[in-house]
């Protein structure tokens, strides 16, 4: 298989940046669309040029680290699929795709297909976390939840923080991202004592660092590798309103 890639470069955050040209020769089809981009880098450092910088990690759809737009389509055309888990079979040969970072002005670009993430990293730390005593864990059965509590609460702590939702809403909102966050964490007894001050600081973390307002497009639901739901966001602003009515 044969591909033509439309790349975007971009030496550093500075840098204007522009698209180049790539050809992709004899791509197996059941190479991962990562591991396409390796064989093109190994070819481009055998000519001494720059290879294209890309992210990755676990390559398993589970640490949230890869992610690009391919032809305007956050982690490309398979749904629920991560960048890394997405295979060359899925694409036909002599097809020409266009490679490019998460657009949003709370994800800087760092170099090509790389961004600066760490805008989520700030949001967490505003309140995604439970008061409890360390030691040995305690007996599962002495905290009850709800069955349907907890799944979920498991739903929504599914989100791997890809920021694939940021890239495909019109108004760069993360707010699927932060009300799964959110939600993982209030729907459970563990999140009680934080409840209400962890809505009001994450939502409020999420602003300051420049993310758009949810606008119910729900672009995000339809890209996002873990199918996180649209209701999440309906829940978070449940959670908001009770806040500002505690006072």
């Amino acid at each position: 298989m044969n591909l033509i890639l439309k790349v975007w470069r971009q030496k550093n955050a500075a840098d204007p940046g522009r698209f180049v040209t790539y050809q992709a020769r004899d791509i197996n089809e059941h190479m991962s669309f990562l591991e396409m981009l390796d064989v093109v880098n190994e070819d481009l450092i055998a000519r001494g040029e720059d290879p294209i910088a890309f992210d990755s990690d676990c390559r398993e759809g589970i640490c949230g680290t890869c992610g690009f737009m391919i032809n305007g389509i956050a982690h490309g055309p398979q749904r629920a699929t991560t960048v890394c888990q997405l295979h060359m079979r899925h694409f036909k040969d002599g097809d020409e795709l266009v490679l490019e970072p998460w657009r949003a002005a709370a994800f800087p670009v760092i170099k090509d297909l790389v961004v600066d993430r760490s805008a989520f990293d700030r949001i967490i730390q505003a309140g995604g976390y439970i008061s409890v005593n360390t030691g040995s864990a305690p007996e599962a059965n002495t905290i009850p939840v709800p069955k349907e509590h907890a799944e979920r609460a498991l739903d929504a702590a599914a989100c791997i923080g890809c920021g694939a939702c940021v890239a495909a809403c019109p108004n760069a909102s993360a707010m699927l991202f932060t009300a799964a966050k959110v939600a993982h964490l209030n729907l459970l007894p563990q999140g009680q004592p934080e409840r209400f001050r962890r809505v009001r600081n994450m939502v409020a973390q999420h602003d300051a660092e420049g993310f758009g307002h949810c606008t119910n497009h729900g672009e995000c639901e339809a890209v996002c590798p873990k199918q996180i739901s649209l209701n999440f966001i309906a829940l978070l602003n449940r959670e908001l309103l009770r806040s500002a009515l505690r006072g």
